[in-house]
């Protein structure tokens, strides 16, 4: 781990996981619209990536004067790991062991996280990295599981697949010692593992966590998995059959399922940005009365001034703003357009963002676009200011498997461009409305359509594009829902009261 950034003592601490500074995207985005929106608060970042070479080599975002601290760690680089010394481990630590085991395999949906590994001195003191990885009673621990459990997986790929989802554990607990006296609060944008350093800092030191989830993490890590793209984790490269691939998952899924649920015991609150995120939280474990709903909001003034630099009529241009990776769904994208084509001739698609994050996957979306010949109508523009962008796009689209709330869709509304998206997070809310009934009868601001629907994504394009009677009236409802329900105003009002409630309750706990 390292320090990069270090002027004065925040007040609230957020643990970012892949997101601000190195990556761009919506929740990198919030971190720095939050940050800048609230400057009488100073704030820390802690970085948590996978392996260094994986980023950018410099933040993508300037540091705000009230970002005071900033620290990184990554958690399956070479260096960081302990040298190996083959050692004997303690039987009694590894009783430890088998209860967090039994928990994370059949116990987690029906009783609370055990209290005796919730210390951080369980992770540094009793059952240390080193005990773990190198130790002989880790190796009889594994092997057993392996034979109990899963004896027709080949005990490397069960070995490898452990250790990976271990490793982290420890690194977040020497990183969670270094920095638990930073920051009066702890806000994390997701579980996971920031998710697990807030908690962990949390139970130490009784700093309150506030938890604000943008998509729902563990359904995040379920796609990942279920896809065996697991980019996230950087290709394990364990899959091999369909049974390991099967067990394997499993064994991810529980791990993150459990690292949530301790964030939903100690989070309060626990905020999302949407109804259904809100219901899925509680599914997945969190208590009702401490979930909140809190949308994103975006500078309807600043994105609204475009307006004037639209050309008259209904641009044939087709936007996707975002990076270049498979849960982001391109490849359906490319295949919509080429239906689309085939009415209209001459329309654009503009491919807005980042390409290097899954490089492997960016070369096969542009070797689909030689395949199906619709190299004429799509244009990869890399990063680009969407003030610039938005003026000139017809329709706005987001073909993603998952998502949150995207800011991208508000962005594009508030400059006057409907959109056509797929069924995912908050999308069928913002083009369809909300809850609050005078959102919903405002009307339709676009289209939603079924994941990787390739059919149903060109209609939508093809209507909006070819009645501009039907674009005009769309447009007017996504300026209007954007102006009314989704302001960047009420978005830092909402969190400034969030902050102002915390600190208030910190002060009393210290008067009493």
């Amino acid at each position: 781990m390292k320090v990069i950034h270090d002027i004065g003592e925040p007040d609230i601490l957020i643990p970012c996981e892949g997101t601000f500074p190195y990556v761009r995207g919506g929740v990198s985005s919030w971190i720095a619209q939050l940050m800048a929106g609230l400057p009488q608060y100073k704030f820390g970042i802690v970085f948590i990536g996978s392996k260094r070479e994986e980023y950018s080599p410099k933040p993508l975002f300037p540091f705000p004067d009230n970002l005071v601290y900033v620290i990184e760690t990554f958690m399956f680089d070479e260096e960081e790991k302990p040298p190996i010394k083959a050692i004997n481990g303690d039987p009694k630590n590894f009783e430890e062991i088998e209860k967090l085991y039994e928990w994370f395999k059949n116990k987690k949906d029906k009783t609370a996280f055990p209290q005796e590994i919730k210390s951080l001195d369980f992770y540094l003191k009793k059952v240390t990295e080193l005990e773990f990885l190198f130790s002989r009673e880790a190796w009889f621990f594994i092997s057993n599981k392996n034979t109990q459990n899963c004896s027709e997986i080949p005990f490397l790929d069960y070995f490898w697949t452990v250790r990976s989802i271990h490793i982290p554990i420890w690194k977040i607990a020497k990183l969670a010692k270094v920095i638990k006296d930073k920051g009066r609060v702890i806000h994390a944008p997701s579980t996971g593992y920031a998710g697990f350093l807030a908690t962990i800092i949390a139970n130490e030191t009784g700093k309150p966590f506030i938890l604000t989830e943008h998509g729902i993490y563990t359904k995040e890590r379920k796609i990942d998995l279920i896809s065996s793209s697991l980019t996230y984790y950087k290709k394990l490269n364990l899959f091999r059959e369909s049974a390991e691939d099967n067990y394997i998952q499993s064994m991810w899924v529980r791990f993150f399922e459990g690292i949530g649920k301790m964030s939903y015991e100690k989070a309060n609150p626990i905020l999302s940005l949407f109804g259904v995120a809100k219901e899925t939280q509680i599914a997945y474990g969190a208590d009702a009365s401490l979930c909140t709903v809190i949308p994103n909001g975006v500078d309807v003034h600043k994105l609204g001034a475009t307006l004037k630099n639209r050309p008259k009529g209904v641009p044939k241009i087709i936007t996707l703003i975002g990076r270049v990776v498979s849960i982001k769904d391109i490849k359906t994208f490319v295949r919509a357009i080429q239906i689309t084509a085939q009415t209209i001739p001459d329309v654009e698609a503009w491919i807005v963002g980042p390409d290097d994050e899954e490089k492997t996957y960016a070369q096969e979306c542009r070797e689909l676009i030689d395949i199906i010949d619709v190299k004429d109508h799509i244009k990869f523009l890399g990063f680009q200011n969407i003030a610039d962008i938005l003026p000139q796009s017809g329709v706005l689209t987001l073909t993603s498997i998952s998502e949150g709330m995207p800011l991208v869709i508000l962005e594009g509304f508030a400059a006057g461009v409907p959109c056509v998206a797929t069924d995912v997070g908050s999308c069928k809310e913002l083009v369809y409305g909300g809850e609050d009934p005078e959102d919903k009868a405002l009307g339709s601001a676009g289209s939603v359509c079924q994941i990787a629907n390739v059919e149903e994504l060109a209609k939508g394009y093809i209507e909006l594009l070819t009645n501009e009677e039907r674009w005009l009236e769309a447009q007017a409802v996504a300026i209007k829902r954007v102006n009314t329900f989704y302001t960047q105003e009420l978005f830092l009002n909402n969190y400034q009261k969030i902050y102002e409630d915390t600190f208030s309750k910190l002060e009393s706990t210290w008067q009493e």
